[in-house]
């Protein structure tokens, strides 16, 4: 295991001040900006950021495309490299710009952190992602549990996301108040409501037909009548 360097420590804090003060970046995208460092400094052998010469950047850039996913075993995505490499380019660049630093590292070396041509082509490919079918969601809602109030709950987001399609994070946020059984929509209002790109915006009922939306509604009925929830 990689141990760590103090002044390298220091100027990454620095770094994630910097990303959260001036840039309005959240913790979710700090932490990915961490980890990415944290890989280039195992490549390192946490060597400090005042010793970087391109060589590093190109024998990373050679380790990660031979990395492996722990849990499946398969190489690393093109687009999880140049996200990784992406983060090392803007940190080095902005490191040039530090005093103690400008004279060591020219604007330019952040440069040797891009991906070719061909790669940055393939990371950026879209991919259609595979869904479950609508059979298989009713299936699910037909056999789930409803014996307590969480099962109740956990089937009830099962068929809001079937109906409504909300992010994974933005429907475990919502509010009653977010939900209008009768107009058939939710406001996902972004002060509260945790969207992407914090935008507010109003999402349409789908008519998928079967039990999910008579769940969800039976759900929300539940939260006030028998838990005492307010909007």
């Amino acid at each position: 295991m990689t141990e760590h360097n103090p002044a390298n420590e220091r100027i990454k804090r620095e770094y994630f001040g910097y990303l959260k003060q001036a840039h309005g970046r959240g913790e979710a995208t700090i932490d990915k900006v961490a980890g990415s460092l944290a890989r280039f400094e195992e490549s390192t052998r946490a060597r400090g950021f005042d010793r970087y010469q391109r060589e590093q950047a190109i024998a990373f850039k050679s380790r990660l495309a031979d990395q492996r996913i722990a849990r499946t075993g398969e190489a690393i995505s093109k687009a999880t490299a140049m996200a990784t490499l992406r983060d090392l380019r803007a940190f080095f660049f902005w490191l040039a710009h530090q005093l103690g630093f400008k004279r060591r590292i020219p604007y330019s070396e952040a440069d040797y952190f891009n991906l070719s041509d061909k790669d940055v082509t393939i990371a950026r490919a879209r991919r259609e992602k595979r869904v479950p079918s609508l059979d298989q969601v009713h299936h699910v809602l037909a056999s789930a549990f409803d014996t307590t109030p969480l099962a109740r709950r956990d089937r009830a987001l099962i068929a809001v996301a079937a109906f409504t399609g909300v992010r994974g994070e933005a429907l475990i946020s919502l509010r009653l108040r977010d939900v209008d059984l009768v107009g058939g929509f939710i406001d996902q209002d972004a002060r509260h409501v945790r969207t992407k790109f914090a935008k507010s915006f109003r999402t349409f009922f789908l008519p998928i037909g079967g039990t999910a939306l008579a769940i969800a509604i039976a759900w929300v009925e539940e939260l006030r009548r028998d838990h005492l929830w307010g909007s």
